[in-house]
């Protein structure tokens, strides 16, 4: 993930969500109070793994360059109820609107890096990782992506131009894996790829998604890097994950779907390299976080 990118968005984020909540001014604020000095902190109301730190940081930065904010964790720590993870001092005003849409990063985004992990904690001692999907929220995705590492996930492809996922509507339109897979392959040969995506076709993965032991035994022949086996049963991915280990023991193997917290642990023990969990991202419950105004 490019760090400057990273950044840039996530600026460009922080200024659109101010933007949508203070609006004209934080009316309430210049009605009630006088201007003048504060110092408050930001209290977690419930356990979890810290993530939102920069973007936090960037709504006090932004709202008013003046306030100064102090954490006590940093991404991807722990945190239980009662912690003071930020101090900040700078004024009343800038201070209260700035608190909402700071307390909005933290609490969506350390809920995702909590419920991951989570998972990675139901599959720890099996060589199993956690992996994310694309069902993210839109202009989220690299915070979000961001925070399954700090749970100790790992990413799966950023978007549809970083790696090949070839996925049962592509099979169904060319006929077959191992046709989806030769014009794969063509095309990742063609100066047309090399000019639009810039890469060597050497360094992009190709994964393909099967439902059965015909379709996996053409991704093996084919000579894909990894097999996507989704919707299977625990009984089913036991067999397919034999057969496949059988054929090629290097292919890298990922199950995915209808993944929960109960099933997760069953699913590692089958022997995949990995599983995928949309809901680590999209439906993942916010961490609770209040700030209180100190002095």
């Amino acid at each position: 993930m490019n760090k400057e990118t990273l950044y840039d968005s996530t600026l460009n984020l922080v200024k659109a969500a101010l933007a949508e909540d203070i609006g004209r001014g934080d009316l309430t604020s210049l009605a009630c109070l006088e201007p003048g000095p504060a110092r408050a902190k930001l209290v977690a109301k419930s356990p979890g793994i810290l993530s939102g730190l920069m973007p936090a940081l960037l709504v006090f930065h932004v709202v008013d360059s003046a306030n100064r904010v102090f954490p006590h964790r940093k991404d991807g720590e722990p945190f239980d109820v009662g912690d003071t993870i930020l101090d900040i001092s700078g004024f009343n005003l800038t201070i209260l609107s700035s608190e909402r849409v700071a307390i909005n990063f933290l609490a969506h985004l350390s809920g995702i890096a909590t419920l991951t992990n989570e998972f990675v904690k139901r599959v720890a001692g099996s060589d199993c990782r956690i992996l994310d999907t694309r069902k993210t929220t839109p202009g989220w995705r690299q915070l979000e992506k961001l925070a399954v590492e700090h749970g100790g996930g790992y990413n799966h492809r950023m978007g549809l131009y970083d790696m090949v996922l070839i996925k049962d509507n592509h099979i169904a339109a060319v006929g077959s894996v191992q046709s989806a897979v030769r014009s794969t392959r063509q095309y990742l040969n063609s100066p047309e790829f090399r000019v639009q995506f810039m890469a060597d076709a050497a360094q992009i993965k190709i994964e393909v998604e099967v439902t059965n032991e015909q379709q996996l035994r053409e991704g093996i022949e084919s000579g894909v890097d990894r097999l996507l086996l989704d919707n299977q049963s625990v009984e089913s991915l036991v067999q397919l994950v034999k057969l496949a280990r059988s054929l090629n023991p290097k292919v890298e193997l990922e199950a995915s779907g209808n993944v929960s917290l109960d099933s997760v642990a069953a699913i590692a023990a089958t022997g995949v390299d990995f599983i995928s969990v949309g809901a680590i991202t999209h439906s993942a419950p916010v961490s609770d976080f209040s700030l209180q105004i100190t002095g």
